[in-house]
């Protein structure tokens, strides 16, 4: 069996799509598939795929629901152990990275590096790891998509993408195999893809955060995520302390302060 199927979806973004073509293709690997699934473009996309078919393993232009449903169609076709979704726009970080994140493979349900994050402006930055272990990763956050690696077997376990959602799907999944269904998820600290900032997914924020709000009300108990909203900025704050040395040592000392001032008043009444 194939290792890797990497899945591209498209619509309307001829030029992203070639630059995302153009970086799977000059992979060193050769253990990977490739499939692009277009949504009945109309810009030129078409042209672009035809150009490249046959350096492309499985490609379909049809119309879809939407994003979501055009990823499941890359799962329902693909033949590899992993899945790896690259949308047009977005691209591998070298010519090296599938061989290298291959290599990492040891039969965990999902393998991820890092994602560089790419603004119109010039500005990058770099996710790298998450605590995948902790629930409030995934009430604030999640694992990025486009630099995993995620088990095929896993949208048999827990279904594919829920097309219902416009935006959030690929979160929901991550929420129901790693917070909730305990799968092993491994970390290499390898600069894996390049994100488009400029996508519905970084545009859109107010659908962002009402759909997943309407995940965790179906997910978690109200007693659970009503502490959740209660706390979540003091855990965040308390998080970045502890990142800075000085901070985290100021905290120390008042914390400390103030019981010595307890204990005090507590002798002296």
């Amino acid at each position: 069996m194939l290792k890797l199927s990497i899945i591209t979806i498209n619509y309307n973004n001829a030029p992203g799509l070639e630059k995302t073509i153009r970086s799977v293709l000059s992979q060193t690997s050769g253990d990977f598939e490739y499939l692009v699934i277009d949504g009945a473009s109309t810009d030129g996309s078409i042209e672009i795929i035809e150009k490249y078919k046959d350096k492309i393993t499985y490609a379909l232009s049809e119309h879809d629901e939407g994003i979501y449903h055009a990823m499941n169609k890359g799962i329902v076709a693909a033949r590899g152990e992993y899945c790896q979704f690259l949308n047009s726009g977005d691209y591998l970080a070298d010519d090296w990275v599938t061989e290298r994140m291959i290599s990492h493979l040891d039969g965990e349900a999902i393998l991820y590096g890092n994602m560089i994050k790419l603004w119109p402006n010039g500005k990058r930055f770099k996710n790298t790891s998450i605590k995948t272990d902790s629930m409030y990763n995934y009430y604030v956050g999640s694992l990025n998509h486009s630099p995993a690696y995620i088990k095929r077997a896993l949208f048999e376990k827990y279904g594919l993408y829920d097309q219902e959602l416009k935006i959030v799907s690929d979160w929901k999944f991550y929420l129901d195999a790693v917070a909730l269904g305990n799968e092993a998820v491994k970390y290499v600290n390898i600069d894996v893809t390049c994100f488009d900032m400029t996508g519905i997914s970084n545009t859109q924020t107010s659908l962002d955060k009402e759909e997943r709000r309407k995940i965790l009300q179906q997910k978690l108990p109200g007693t659970v995520l009503n502490d959740y909203d209660d706390h979540w900025r003091d855990i965040d704050m308390m998080k970045r302390i502890k990142r800075s040395r000085v901070a985290y040592k100021l905290v120390w000392i008042l914390e400390r302060l103030l019981y010595k001032w307890e204990r005090y008043t507590k002798k002296s009444n």
